[in-house]
């Protein structure tokens, strides 16, 4: 679970970064796309324009000429003008409308573009004629006569909507382009962090050699030596705390084992001692006990602290080993259940131990051991101890995992220690595995142990 929480950070990084590239990419290819669509259909509509106006001022010459003789029809003179494909000519003389294809019931030329013509300026507007687009240039041929030539768009606005079609589809493209090379970026630039995440995911289970592999890459070195030098010295103290607490509780043996041989000689004169005696020989009894259980839990903790060499271990069958330990705590070998063959790699002393704590741990806070059950879980074992106490808090489910802390309001004793469980969970931690702690369908606690599962 720590691992997946390290490594949870560099993924959210990954998408962070890709979906930038392709946010920074699609607004980059938006805005190019804009720009070249803008000139482009500036240029391609400036040169229309000035194309248009320059053949209008050709046409209207020419149908001026034509218009100047005496007695002329003006619809014989547009039949012998040449107007723009798909467009037209329209005359307006003498308050009558003249169109070489429209019809002159309903005129086509905007009203703005009709006063400009009519107080003597040329000009150009662009409307929608029949519901196409087209540019309407007007001129003036006299007092009493318009002409305006009507030049068709539909081309020029097909091609227009191709490019902004292309140009939309190249920047969804270049949006995905950004997005893959955003993903690739970001891969090359988290893996550093990945690879810090999966060492620091190691040391935290105990794997306190576990080191940044050497890099050439001048901006990752100083990192790279860093951490390590960080590692060394974490080593380096959890080791020397280890030694010391193993020399402590080595040079507390001796004079622990005097003690408790003094207290059992007393104990056995007890008949020829007063009451008072008696009481005090007793309270130092079990405190010696007390004493002589907290002093091996340092040492198996000091041991496990010190790390496990996991690779040459021995293949232990999970099954016999707890009902060993049952056997030996004066259970009865029926508490167990479940599967029989699953084995897993390990120190069988220190996994006794850690069983043995839960089972204990049952006994003295959980009002008694209810069941363990070996149940496999995918490429795992798990080991269920059920108690028949009142439960744990949820409130103080990874509390009760701590060194020297106790819950003896919510389990009902505080005779322990306060090591069992976190020694328990320190050496399964040392096997790769972990422990935790939930509810008992029905009542009680239930402790769950997970232990890697060894192929045979």
């Amino acid at each position: 679970m720590f691992a997946l929480r390290l490594r949870r950070g560099p993924r959210q990084l990954r998408r962070r970064i890709a979906l930038t590239f392709a946010l920074g990419a699609l607004l980059l290819s938006t805005a190019l796309a804009t720009f070249t669509f803008l000139v482009a259909q500036g240029y391609l509509l400036g040169q229309r324009e000035r194309n248009a106006v320059r053949q209008t001022y050709l046409d209207g010459a020419f149908l001026k000429s034509r218009l100047i003789a005496p007695d002329v029809a003006v619809p014989d003179v547009l039949k012998s003008a040449d107007p723009p494909q798909d467009g037209a000519f329209v005359i307006r003389r003498g308050g009558e409308w003249y169109s070489t294809t429209l019809g002159v019931d309903t005129p086509t030329v905007p009203a703005a573009l009709q006063r400009r013509i009519r107080n003597g300026r040329s000009g150009y507007v662009l409307a929608r004629v029949d519901g196409s687009p087209a540019l309407v240039v007007g001129l003036p041929l006299g007092r009493d006569t318009e002409f305006y030539r009507v030049s068709p768009l539909t081309e020029l606005d097909d091609t227009l909507r191709t490019l902004s079609t292309v140009l939309a589809i190249g920047a969804g493209l270049a949006a995905a382009a950004g997005a893959g090379l955003g993903s690739w970026a970001s891969r090359r630039a988290t893996q550093p962090l990945n690879l810090v995440a999966a060492t620091a995911a190691q040391i935290a289970g105990g794997h306190l050699d576990s080191r940044l592999p050497n890099t050439t890459d001048p901006d990752l070195a100083i990192i790279v030596g860093s951490f390590n030098s960080m590692v060394d010295s974490l080593q380096q103290r959890v080791e020397r705390d280890a030694r010391f607490a193993a020399d402590v509780g080595h040079e507390l043996r001796s004079p622990l084992t005097t003690l408790v041989a003094s207290v059992e000689l007393l104990d056995r004169h007890r008949g020829e001692l007063p009451p008072r005696a008696v009481q005090a020989i007793d309270l130092v009894s079990g405190d010696l006990t007390r004493l002589q259980r907290l002093l091996d839990n340092l040492l198996h903790l000091a041991k496990a602290d010190a790390g496990l060499d996991l690779t040459d271990a021995p293949l232990l069958p999970v099954h016999d080993l707890i009902r060993h330990t049952l056997i030996r705590g004066g259970h009865s070998p029926d508490l167990l259940h479940g599967d029989r063959d699953g084995k897993v790699r390990g120190d069988k002393f220190l996994l006794e131990r850690a069983f043995a704590n839960l089972i204990d741990n049952a006994d003295r806070h959980g009002k008694g051991l209810s069941a363990v059950t070996i149940e496999p879980s995918g490429q795992s074992l798990l080991v269920i101890v059920d108690d028949e106490g009142p439960g744990v808090p949820l409130e103080d489910r990874e509390r009760i995992f701590d060194r020297f802390a106790t819950s003896g309001s919510a389990r009902g004793s505080s005779s322990g220690t306060g090591l069992g469980l976190a020694l328990a969970a320190q050496m399964l931690s040392a096997h790769d595995g972990a422990l935790w702690c939930t509810d008992r369908p029905g009542r009680g606690a239930r402790f769950v142990a997970s232990l890697p599962k060894a192929a045979s």
